[in-house]
């Protein structure tokens, strides 16, 4: 101001009301104000246009945030997509369509070089663009493996190609991670193949074994044997643990010494019909063994039928007192063999011995006169052909009603299959977190040879422990154009469940559980690093793994259970098991945490 005050200065201004403000009249106390300030001064105002005025009109401006440069990621697929234009032709023409204004693309639109069909990124026939899109949209976190119907609705809001759902199902059917995680919904694989009617009684046998049974007289086991004509069957105690041996002497002590050796035994995996001792037995006696294939227990459905008849007889007696089963046995078989069977038409009792057995001393009068002994045998042939006829006929009933609900399923020598192994089994002892969430299939592995019409011998891995003929229920295919070749198996035992013992004692400690101390141990579970150790009780332990590696003993091995009388806790086959007092099972105390994968 003290420079003003002794010279004159021009006001330049864009407003043009302002030249006249000497002229006008302040009505307002902000104008007041303002004028007080120029009192005293020598000034000239003069109007000036804003375009001209830029220096005044700049500095008058307020100051406003302002973006000097701004960096844009772009995808790097986006510009694959747009380097593989280049190579297709109809992305050529579109693009050339593009740079004339006059022509019309219909519903395809060009922007910064990207192809738009319907607002939709156009990939074009590039194969390789597209696998990496569907990579994304369905193998990715956000595709979750879904399958073809919600791959494909996600995808057709983002992009457009030629053929797309057709892409689509190619590439989720060769997914390998869907077919390992996912189950299948489908008809059961397979049709039903019946064995063959018997020409006589007892030229075939069938064995199984009825396992986890209380103790009773030192008896802790059933062995099942069945004649596939007559349906005679014949129940025999056994101990545990048992051999090879011991299944043969009491074989012959009560099944051989009565009807003689059989032309062909039928059994499952079980590790007592799959040794050398009962191989070599068969074998000097003439008999052929036939062996269902692991985990499929209908290839003989007729022993688990007895064996659930069987069951049911001794639960409605004995449910009081489960440790005196071993004095209704007898009267269970004989019970069993003079029931009504309906494939029969008659009773088992009454087809093997030609007569009816006797009840409360009554007998039958038309069994009084002794018929001739030429008479009788037409009658015991007549018989036998009805018996048959009246077999063969419900089995073809049952297979006809069973392929209703099945599916035709084969496979050529070397093709790839996934094997499916069920590897979740539940566990009271520890939890198994990777079980819970592990693939559901494993493999592929390659098909060797077939087995009968819906068996499957497969190249498993020299460490696999199960037995490598495998129904056809248990395979799914493999898409051959995609298939990665990883043929791994999880550690298993001979019944397909994981198979995880005490392997050794880390440490111990004693914990406190209402009024009573509890003794645990930090176990090392067989398969798994010390970081996957738990803390167990160590009598329930001790209880469930009596020959564990951790007791410094050997670990038993035997058969596997064919009944599920046993409890899915991994218990080695044929080996005897605590029977402690029934109780409400505890659950874990959270001041006492094991790992955080056991939780």
């Amino acid at each position: 101001r003290s420079y003003l005050q002794t010279s004159e200065f021009v006001i330049r201004t864009d407003h043009r009301s302002l030249s006249c403000l000497d002229e006008q009249r302040l009505t307002t106390p902000w104008q007041q104000k303002a004028l007080t300030k120029l009192l005293g001064l020598n000034y000239r105002i003069e109007y000036r246009k804003g375009a001209l005025n830029q220096a005044a009109d700049a500095l008058s401006r307020r100051p406003e945030a302002a973006v000097c440069a701004i960096s844009v990621c772009v995808p790097r697929w986006l510009e694959d997509v747009k380097r593989s234009y280049t190579q297709d032709p109809q992305c050529t023409k579109i693009l050339a369509a593009a740079s004339v204004p006059t022509a019309t693309n219909g519903s395809f639109q060009v922007h910064g070089g990207l192809i738009r069909y319907k607002g939709r990124v156009w990939i074009g026939n590039n194969p390789v663009v597209q696998q990496q899109v569907l990579a994304e949209l369905h193998s990715g976190a956000i595709g979750g493996h879904s399958g073809v119907q919600a791959t494909y609705s996600r995808l057709k809001q983002h992009f457009a190609w030629p053929q797309m759902k057709q892409t689509v199902k190619a590439y989720v059917a060769a997914c390998a991670i869907c077919k390992q995680a996912k189950p299948e919904h489908v008809k059961y694989p397979g049709l039903l193949q019946p064995l063959p009617v018997p020409k006589q009684a007892w030229e075939m046998v069938t064995l199984d074994f009825v396992e986890g049974l209380p103790t009773s007289k030192g008896f802790n086991s059933i062995l099942v044997v069945v004649d596939k004509l007559t349906r005679y069957a014949h129940f025999i105690p056994l101990r545990h643990p048992f051999s090879s041996l011991q299944v043969a002497k009491a074989y012959m002590d009560n099944v051989f010494k009565l009807h003689g050796p059989p032309d062909a035994m039928v059994s499952d995996c079980d590790r007592i019909f799959t040794s050398k001792i009962w191989q070599e037995l068969c074998k000097l006696a003439h008999i052929t063994l036939n062996i269902s294939s692991a985990r499929h227990p209908q290839t003989d459905g007729t022993t688990e039928r007895v064996n659930q008849c069987m069951e049911l007889y001794l639960r409605c007696f004995v449910h009081n007192c489960p440790s005196k089963w071993v004095d209704w046995i007898s009267l269970a078989e004989f019970w069993y063999n003079t029931s009504y069977h309906s494939t029969l038409k008659s009773t088992p009792f009454e087809v093997l011995y030609g007569h009816k057995p006797r009840f409360f001393g009554i007998s039958n009068i038309a069994d009084v006169a002794m018929p001739d002994l030429a008479e009788w045998t037409q009658e015991r042939a007549t018989m036998l052909a009805c018996l048959r006829q009246h077999l063969n006929r419900a089995r073809q009933w049952m297979k006809d009603k069973a392929d209703r609900h099945r599916s035709d399923r084969t496979f050529a020598v070397q093709d790839w299959v996934y094997l499916k192994l069920q590897p979740y089994a539940q566990s009271s002892v520890a939890a198994r977190a990777n079980h819970k969430l592990a693939f559901r299939y494993f493999g592929p592995f390659q098909v060797l040879q077939r087995v009968g019409e819906v068996a499957y011998k497969l190249a498993l891995p020299d460490q696999a422990k199960i037995h490598p003929v495998v129904h056809v229920s248990q395979l799914r295919a493999t898409v051959p154009h995609t298939t990665t070749i990883l043929p791994e198996l999880p550690t298993l035992d001979e019944d397909l469940l994981p198979f995880q013992v005490p392997e050794k004692l880390l440490d111990r400690r004693t914990v406190q559980r209402g009024a009573r101390q509890v003794e645990q141990a930090l176990v090392k579970w067989s398969g798994f690093p010390d970081s996957l150790s738990s803390w167990e009780d160590v009598i329930p332990l001790q209880a469930r793994f009596p020959r564990a590696l951790a007791w410094g003993q050997a670990q038993a091995k035997g058969g596997g259970n064919v009944t599920g009388l046993t409890t899915a806790r991994h218990r080695p086959a044929h080996q005897e098991t605590v029977q402690g007092r029934p109780g409400r099972e505890r659950r874990p105390n959270s001041r006492y945490n094991g790992p955080s994968w056991s939780k």
